[in-house]
């Protein structure tokens, strides 16, 4: 165990990273590596890049991380990195479902800092745990459900909380892809391979690997909280062992209503993720393809169209925006901006000082959430399609 607060009062400058995970031909490693580096907040000094110590090895060597602070393990690397003077003081784990709970787990308990890809875990329980252990730990941990970093889903949260579409009562969410229409894990894609096994994704295979994210989007714009759900989860392609298409009714606190669909052989769509809230008042649209702009909708009005860095656009938008309206931001500046806003922290933390209050990450108790919701849904589908508490 790393001696509390040793490494923050020695450290300045870059925060120092690890990774777990992520080596030669992992798309989401190198998305998490260009994100954290897009404001200069990391620098990334240490990895356990693969369960392969030679392929382990030779993306350190890519990625100009010393043949010292390259692991074999995640256990190794925790151990070694706490007993560093320049140890690493936060850690990104970009590994299969399944390494998430124990690999995080292991650097809480080295007193590092977590930025963990989503799903949280692969169950409640874990997720639970992970729950109590940053609580104890005081560390700062981070999921990268990255669409919440979005200038206008900052913006739509902003406009929700402020009245600006009255009470909701209707929340919709869809994420339709295409690229699992066949069975591409029998055919050498290792990102369909671990994310259609059990045993590496968990119970959920579409509904945990995009269906949270849709799930997370809705809670966090509408800032609501589910109370039950009935879930339909289906496998359509033979031999696929978990489920590749989601249809799913929501009930929330307080009364509003919503739907969410999810699928990974929708043939014509390559990551449609959209967001429709709507009031009393007026209603909100976000899609992700077009992901700048946003149409809200006064009842009894023309459509108005808002965009990031220009026309309508909040704060609350403007303080996550890098370029001026008309130059598109989007998939890598959303990851970005949840590794800036958890820099914040850290360095908040670093140098024992208040957190900014309009700083807005994912945080371990929202992958709970996430947990939770797969959890019901899977049961839910299980039982027949029965309305099931979350």
């Amino acid at each position: 165990m790393a001696i509390e607060g040793s490494k923050e009062e020695a450290s300045s400058g870059r925060i120092r990273l690890g990774m777990v995970g992520g080596g030669r031909g992992a798309f989401i490693g190198a998305v998490h590596r260009i994100a954290s580096r897009i404001d200069d907040q990391y620098e990334l000094v240490a990895g356990a890049l693969s369960a392969d110590p030679e392929k382990a090895k030779a993306s350190a060597g890519d990625l100009g991380i010393a043949p010292d602070r390259s692991y074999g393990s995640f256990a190794e690397m925790a151990k070694a990195e706490a007993g560093r003077a320049d140890g690493i003081e936060a850690v990104a784990i970009v590994t299969p479902n399944h390494m998430h709970a124990p690999a995080a787990k292991a650097f809480l308990e080295a007193g590092i800092h977590v930025i963990c890809d989503k799903p949280l875990t692969t169950t409640v329980a874990e997720a639970e745990e992970l729950v109590q252990l940053v609580k104890k730990s005081g560390k700062v941990f981070a999921v990268t459900h990255n669409y919440t970093g979005y200038p206008m889903i900052r913006q739509a949260r902003a406009m929700v909380a402020a009245g600006e579409l009255g009470e909701i009562r209707l929340v919709q969410a869809e994420y339709p892809q295409d690229w699992l229409t066949e069975r591409a894990e029998t055919a050498g894609s290792k990102q369909a391979e671990w994310r259609t096994d059990p045993k590496r994704s968990g119970a959920g295979g579409c509904i945990g690997d995009i269906g949270t994210h849709a799930y997370n989007l809705a809670c966090f714009v509408s800032g609501l909280e589910l109370d039950e759900l009935l879930a339909q989860l289906t496998t359509f392609v033979p031999g696929r062992l978990l489920d590749d298409d989601v249809q799913i009714m929501l009930r929330w606190k307080g009364g509003a209503k919503g739907l969410l669909w999810a699928s990974q052989v929708a043939v014509g769509n390559e990551n449609g993720l959209k967001l429709r809230v709507y009031g009393t008042k007026g209603g909100l649209e976000w899609t992700q393809a077009d992901p700048n702009y946003l149409w809200f909708t006064k009842f009894g009005e023309p459509k108005q169209l808002l965009t990031r860095g220009g026309n309508g656009a909040w704060p609350e938008a403007a303080r996550v925006t890098r370029v001026p309206g008309g130059h598109p931001e989007g998939y890598l500046e959303g990851f970005a901006n949840i590794y800036t806003e958890a820099a914040r922290a850290i360095l908040a933390a670093r140098n024992r000082t208040a957190l900014d209050p309009a700083v807005i990450f994912p945080t371990v108790e929202d992958g709970l959430k996430g947990m939770q919701f797969i959890d019901a849904a899977v049961k839910s589908s299980a039982a027949g399609n029965v309305w099931t508490k979350v």
